[in-house]
Parts: structure tokens; sequence; C-alpha cells
């Protein structure tokens, strides 16, 4: 049997010119006469350097006692964890202070013991807070006198800390035999003693739990195998939408030079989804909505939409075919325009990059200047001041999660029509080509949608078909229920976007997780059809998991008709995994005949 006592803070006397005097615990420790067998290793007595210094000694002839002494209270700043590890495994806590260090004890009562309440979390272990030393000034209570009193700690208030804290006050004002051993030394052994009888209270309580046990007892019931897991996929949005400048698929806007050379072509919803100029000059809004005039110079200054580059295309022919001629006014920004959209398409953030990369191509520090002030202003928010900051990495970062959503299922700059259900959604081919692959080979391959504006879309409903294009535009998606979540999954394999369909499958593991077994024996949802259509649509990992699940269920499904339903092979996978299993529903049978036998009272059952 063990006590673990802890100590926290510095006892000594700052105006003393005593530097070797010895802390309290070790102190306590060499006067004592219950003590023996202390640990007097250098390491133990007279370093100073580590912020926990560990004791180990013996009291009461076998008890074993540990006592960590930490002088300083940094341990609560740098080394959260190592400070709660202690105060947890503590049976005694001591809080010393010298009283006339009164920034010290002001810093204990106002960060150090809030911290050590909240660790302690309503434990009853005993707290004894001792202050420590004789005061050098001792401070008048006359309110006329003009002494300083603010260089001692006073009684009242060290008395007033331990009322707050419920703990033990002593007043020790110096660490002789009488204030070591009695004073102190009398209260510490008394909670030692205390915490000695209770763990030997516990200790027997185990016994006589430990002795109950050899009794017959029933068969233990294992639990359910575990269940696969289900790994996420991890997002590739951000590269899908870079990789649609590299193929320029779907191009609706090109740059030219002033010399009418092309420079790069692009796609409007990207551009206007991170910036007003972009917007201001493709029509999205008007300049009376931006209220911004430097937003409005930056567009006139940089940028000109040549006459008739805008007009309609045919009604046969898709908005793309006919892309919008820009001329890029600023021939140094031209030069450099190219990187711009590979900054701009990767989401951003790569500030940094973009600069090396113009500094390497104009080799003129006042011409990169230029054109990164210029990039500010494409990329500033209306009525805000572009500053350095907000270029670094994390501040100018825009997700098109968040900027594409504004185009998600409305007409402005929409290029493709779907007609599903007797309505109509609008869309940007941009966007599906980039996201989806099969989208991809519909709009650029050898098949009608590819010079079509209206596309009919079959086998699947308008709803579940909005969220399949918000997860294309937002990467996220947030089903409603566990059979919407179905129905985008099967929509998600038709259209072969694996990382959505992962995350339905994620979705409807996580509601039947969390569905209580009442629920679960009472509500309509029929498990089995979930598991022959994730079958069906080629869910592989749902499928086995719904399989395990109904195996772990077993008492609750096998009553339900859908059981049925289950082919032989699922019907033999559920029987040999099932939970309980025949061999325990057999060792309980076995139990309760003997119990009955024997003609007494079954506790445990």
């Amino acid at each position: 049997m063990s006590v673990n006592i802890v100590a926290f803070g510095n006892e000594r006397d700052v105006l003393s010119e005593d530097s070797q005097q010895s802390s309290l615990m070790w102190s306590y420790l060499r006067r004592s006469a219950l003590i023996s067998e202390i640990d007097s290793s250098p390491s133990a007595e007279h370093a100073r350097s580590p912020v926990t210094t560990e004791y180990q000694a013996c009291i009461f002839g076998n008890v074993r006692l540990v006592v960590h002494d930490c002088p300083l209270w940094d341990i609560f700043d740098s080394d959260w964890y190592t400070s709660r590890s202690l105060i947890g495994g503590a049976d005694i806590i001591v809080i010393k202070y010298s009283v006339n260090d009164k920034t010290s004890f002001q810093d204990l009562k106002d960060s150090y013991v809030p911290m050590i309440k909240k660790a302690l979390n309503h434990c009853s272990v005993p707290v004894i807070i001792s202050a420590v030393g004789a005061r050098k000034n001792v401070p008048c209570t006359c309110p006329l006198c003009t002494l300083d009193r603010r260089n001692c700690v006073t009684t009242s208030e060290g008395v007033q800390l331990a009322k707050e804290f419920g703990a033990t006050y002593l007043e020790l004002h110096a660490l002789n035999d009488f204030y070591i051993q009695k004073y102190f030394g009398g209260v510490l052994e008394y909670f030692m003693i205390q915490s000695l009888n209770q763990k030997s209270s516990e200790k027997m309580k185990k016994r006589k739990k430990a002795q109950k046990c050899h009794r017959v007892q029933p068969p233990q019931l294992e639990q359910p195998e575990k269940m696969p897991i289900l790994k996420g996929e991890a997002s590739h949005y951000d590269s899908d939408l870079h990789n649609l400048l590299f193929c320029c698929q779907c191009a609706d806007v090109a740059f030219y030079s002033e010399d009418s050379s092309k420079v790069v072509e692009a796609h409007k919803v990207i551009l206007c989804s991170v910036s007003h100029v972009f917007m201001l000059l493709f029509d999205v809004k008007s300049p009376a909505d931006i209220h911004d005039p430097s937003i409005l110079s930056t567009a006139q200054s940089l940028f000109a939409v040549e006459a008739g580059a805008g007009l309609a295309a045919p009604h046969d022919v898709p908005p793309c075919s006919v892309p919008v001629r820009v001329v890029v006014k600023d021939s140094v920004f031209c030069s450099c325009l190219s990187d711009i959209l590979h900054f701009i398409y990767s989401g951003a953030f790569q500030w940094e990059r973009l600069e090396e990369d113009i500094k390497k191509k104009l080799k003129d520090s006042e011409k990169t200047e230029h054109v990164l002030e210029k990039v500010k202003c494409i990329l500033k928010t209306p009525g805000k001041v572009n500053s350095l900051r907000d270029c670094q990495s994390h501040q100018i970062k825009r997700l098109y999660s968040t900027s594409l959503r504004l185009f998600f299922n409305t007409p402005v700059l929409a290029d493709v029509i779907f007609t599903i259900q007797g309505a109509t959604v609008p869309a940007h081919r941009a966007v599906l080509v980039a996201r989806c692959e099969v989208m991809a080979a519909m709009f650029n391959g050898n098949y009608l949608e590819a010079n079509s504006v209206l596309v009919p879309v079959y086998g699947v409903s308008k709803d579940t078909f909005l969220s399949f294009l918000e997860y294309l535009y937002t990467d996220s998606c947030c089903p409603a229920s566990i059979l919407q979540a179905m129905s985008l999954l099967i929509c998600a394999e038709m259209y072969q976007v694996m990382r959505l369909q992962h995350i339905c499958e994620l979705y409807i593991i996580t509601q039947l997780q969390s569905m209580p077994s009442r629920e679960l024996a009472s509500t309509s949802l029929s498990i089995v059809s979930l598991l022959k259509k994730a079958k069906f649509h080629n869910s592989d990992c749902l499928s086995t998991w719904l399989l395990h699940f109904i195996a772990t269920n077993y008492l609750i499904f096998s009553q339900k008709p859908e059981f049925q339903d289950l082919s032989v092979e699922e019907r033999n996978f559920v029987e040999m995994h099932r939970w309980p299993s025949n061999m325990y529903l057999k060792q309980l049978a076995e139990y309760r005949n003997y119990i009955h036998s024997q003609k007494c009272h079954c506790t445990v059952m």
C-alpha cells in the first residue's frame, strides 16, 4: 500500500539571504520520526533544475510514501498533461507559498488554484495550504497608516483562500522541529492515516466481491464481433478544379493580349466564384451592387470585353462553344496571367508560390510588386482594405465549396439545363466536367448531350439529383434520412462519384449505429431492403456491414418478416456470426437448470 503526496508552490523567502534554505517537504522527511528509508540520492535532494522532484520513503513501517515536489507553477502552463496526471494520482495535495511574496500568492490565487480545482473535479482529496515564513514588515491595520500593505500576505488572506478551496490552513513561521514535526507533520500524518483507512476499506470490499465470484457463475456473454470499419475517402475537390484549367474543357472565356494573341482560356463560373472583378466584368453583378470604387477601377484598367464577344450562341449550340473574348490591357499583368489563373484555380491558397513564380518570370522587383498588387485587387472583398496579412496562406484561401455555392441551382452563367420530373435545373458544364468523369465524357464525347443545352435525366428524383449537384458544387452533402442517403448513393453510383458514395455509406452506418434497440425493433425501415439495394449498386462495404449488423442484432431481425427475404448464402452468414451465439444460449439453459435444481435464487439473473 502507498500514499502519494503532491506539493505545489515555492515556500522559499525572496527576502531571505539564505539561498540554501531547505524545502518544506524535504525538511519534513528528514525530521519526522515516522519516516525511514528516504531516497537521499543527489537527484532527489539537491537537483533544482527539474520542474518536479520526487522523494520516496517508508512510513508507519511498511507503507510506501511517494512525494512529488513542484516548486515552479510553470508546470501548469508548459505541461498541463503532467500536472493533471499528478493531481489525479494524489492522495494529499500541499500548496505552499512564502508570506513575503505577495506577487506569487496573487498568481496562485487568481490562476493556479482554479486550475487545481478543475483538475480535482469535485474529488474528495484533502488539501493543505501552508503559509511559510515570518513576515518582514507586518502591515498596519490602521486606515490612516501609509505603510505599504502589498509586500506581505496577511493571515486573513490565507484563511480566505483556504475557505474558498475547502482546505486546511497552516502558518509555519519557521521550518524547525516544532512547526515541521508537531504542527505540519501532525496534520499531514492525520490525512495519511485517513487515506490508508479508505484504501483498506476499498480493498476489503473488492476481496468480499471476489469471494462471491467463487460461486457457480452464469455463462459469460461475449461481445459481438467487430463490424468492418468503413474509412472515408480524402477529398480531391481542389485538384478537380485545378485540373480543369489544364484540360481547358468547356472554356467559355478567352484572354487575349493587346496584340490579339491568345494567352489562355478559362471558365467564368470559377473566376466569378473568387473575384468581384470578374463578376463585374461578366455582368454577374452591376456597379450598383458592389459599392467599391477600387474594384470598378481595377476591372476597367485591366480588362476589356470585346464588342460582340458576349452575343448569345445559336439555340442548338452550347454557350461555352463561343468563348467571350477579353483583352488584357496591362502587358506586364498579361505576361503573368497564366500563373495567376493557376493560383486562382488551385483554390487561391498558395500565395508564396505565386510570388516566387512571378519573381522568376519578371526578374524585376517593381514589376513583381505591381502584378501582385493587381492580384490583391482582383481578390479583394468589397469594403475591405488589402493588407499583407490578408495575403498569407491561411487568410486569402478561397473555399470553392463556399463560393461556388452562390451558383448552385441558379441560371446565372448557366450553360446547361437538366430536365427532370417536369422541372428544370440549371447548371454549369465546367463544374460538372471537373467533378464527374461520367459527365465529362457525356459533354465532351460523341454524345447528344455534348451539343445540347437541354439534357433529360431519368431514373432519379429531382430532390436526389439536386443533392447530387450540390455535392459537385460544394463537396458536401447532408441527407435528411437513411432512405434519402440510399437514393443519393444510387445516383452517385450511376455517375461513378465514388467519394459521394462513401459519404452516403458512412451516413447510413452512423444513423443505424445510433438507433437504440427499441427503435430498431419498431422501425418500419427495412434493413434487408437496404442490403439488397447496396448489393445491386455495387456498394460492397455497406452490404458487408449490413450483414454484420443483422447478425449482431439477430434477436430483433429474426422476428421480422423481412428476415425471410435473405438469400440462403446471406442466412448462413447471419447464422454463423449471430449474437448471442447458439453456444451461449445452450450454456444459459444449462445454468438455469442448475439453479432450479439447487432451489436457490440467482441474484445475477
